[in-house]
């Protein structure tokens, strides 16, 4: 099941329970609140027992059930105080908590998965293809992802260290993409295999992929596809002997 499905239809399943927990006598406010919240989240935690999601998944769902429960809770106990129609303002009160459940648990899912395609197709247009609005991070999202991240630290630090001086030229001209490569005293670094990888921001995988040719010692070209409008994430890649050098990324976007 999609995190769409398990976080808004755990919402659905907190007010199911904790409505069914009010034809219960003497079942205490707290306890029916707690109830109202834990079954779904044992439930959930069932559910992806054999695909664990992530720390941060799970921790979205625990947030919004116990929120959910929370505000329920706070509904009930207004009721009893009042003894007869509730007065608008525990009304405001309990309308805004309910809504920054809602808010809360929409944007918790944006930031993770991106908006649902129809919406992304509606809101930021599309060119006939696929829409991305997800942030697909520097790492693959999966178990192995602290590996990946220690992975990529350690990369980074002995780039920085090599001291290599790399320049991307040709992006907002319109000309032949260059990229010039100097070592730490300034000397151009030959031999190199250069990879250009092109892609929208939250794309699992690039448009396209470009392979530069050495023109001069330091110095390599190719020219790049027409890009649609919208932004772009330009990766480069520099590379001797099979082993990967040196990595970066530039924002540009397409007018």
């Amino acid at each position: 099941m999609s995190t769409f499905v398990t976080l808004f239809g755990g919402l659905l399943a907190v007010g199911v329970l904790y409505a069914v927990g009010g034809l219960i006598r003497g079942l205490p406010l707290v306890l029916r609140a707690v109830l109202a919240s834990v079954i779904p989240l044992l439930v959930y935690f069932g559910s992806v027992a054999n695909r664990w999601p992530g720390l941060d998944v799970a921790a979205m769902h625990i947030s919004v059930f116990l929120a959910a429960g929370f505000v329920l809770y706070m509904q009930s106990q207004f009721r009893r105080r009042s003894q007869g129609r509730l007065h608008w303002a525990p009304r405001l009160l309990i309308g805004f908590f309910l809504g920054l459940v809602v808010l809360n648990a929409s944007l918790l899912y944006i930031a993770t998965k991106g908006l649902p395609e129809p919406m992304a197709r509606w809101w930021l247009g599309s060119d006939g293809g696929a829409v991305y609005s997800g942030f697909s991070g520097a790492v693959p999202h999966s178990p192995d992802a602290a590996k990946a991240v220690s992975s990529q630290l350690n990369q980074r630090y002995a780039q920085q260290a090599q001291g290599w001086r790399v320049k991307l030229s040709g992006l907002d001209t319109g000309e032949p993409l260059q990229v010039r490569a100097t070592d730490r005293s300034g000397l151009p670094l030959t031999g190199l295999d250069a990879v250009v990888s092109v892609q929208r921001p939250g794309a699992s995988t690039p448009a396209t992929q470009l392979t530069l040719m050495g023109t001069a010692p330091g110095e390599y070209q190719g020219a790049l596809p027409s890009l649609a409008a919208g932004r772009w994430l330009i990766e480069l890649r520099l590379s001797r002997g099979g082993e990967l050098r040196f990595r970066d990324t530039w924002e540009h976007t397409q007018p």
